[in-house]
């Protein structure tokens, strides 16, 4: 059963936090694109990348958690205002949009704040 946007955006927020680097793969193509705005081209290409991306600090850290603070949905896209929480330091709150295709998200941009 191929899931809808919004369950890929709560599935790979769910498994980020339990640090399931398999689960969280999961939920992305395997041509999978990451764009941090202003740079305008990806910072990250291919499902191998993120995987080696999210494989080192992210998922080591099991402390580290994110949260969903408000959630739009609009066709393939999802829209989440989320913040990090990282004991020791201070939250941080970006703006996640998720493009998603045939079952995976396709492209994500992350926009951080300052």
């Amino acid at each position: 059963m191929m899931r809808s946007p919004a369950e890929l955006a709560q599935a790979q927020l769910e498994a980020y936090n339990a640090k399931d680097l398999d689960a969280f793969c999961a939920c992305y193509g395997q041509n999978v694109q990451v764009f941090e705005p202003p740079a305008p081209l990806p910072t990250l290409q291919g499902l191998a990348a993120l995987r080696a991306r999210y494989a080192g600090a992210a998922f080591a850290n099991p402390e580290l958690q994110a949260e969903v603070l408000q959630r739009i949905v609009c066709g393939p896209t999802v829209v989440d205002h989320e913040r990090v929480h990282v004991p020791g330091q201070p939250d941080r709150d970006l703006v996640v949009v998720y493009r998603c295709e045939d079952g995976h998200i396709a492209s994500v941009f992350f926009y951080k704040s300052p």
